[in-house]
């Protein structure tokens, strides 16, 4: 994480020199704007990497002689049989075509919606998942 953290403190010096550049050259505001912004989230998001790398043990990304397999392991479990992001994907689709074609659709895209929420959440507190 150290090396992470040190290479978003380079980019935020990177923004920080470009937005200035940017700002006193095209006198826009907008882009400048966003360049500032890019500047305080990356070494918002340095500072934590590096915050953290201090109180974790050293990982593989940090050890110069470490090989690619070091640093495998568990990703994560991922549910096999959910359909629940269909549920959500439909919910999400009717109520980005709501904005487009009319209001009165987030009427049908909200329960959608609410039923993957619901469903997502709670889906191993109850039938035959309930013990993973």
């Amino acid at each position: 994480m150290k090396i992470q953290g040190k290479m978003f403190i380079w980019l935020s010096f990177f923004f920080l020199i470009i937005a200035v550049v940017y700002g006193v050259w095209s006198k826009e505001p907008v882009g400048t704007t966003a360049l500032f912004l890019a500047f305080g989230l990356s070494i918002m998001i340095g500072f934590y990497l590096g915050f953290t790398a201090r109180r974790v043990d050293v990982g593989a990304q940090d050890n110069k002689e470490a090989d690619v397999a070091d640093d495998a392991g568990e990703v994560g479990f991922f549910s096999p049989h959910s359909w629940q992001p269909l549920a959500l994907a439909v919910g999400g689709a009717l109520a980005f075509m709501g904005v487009a074609i009319g209001w009165w659709l987030m009427y049908f895209s909200a329960p959608l919606l609410l039923i993957g929420i619901w469903g997502w959440v709670f889906e191993y507190y109850r039938g035959e998942n309930r013990t993973q």
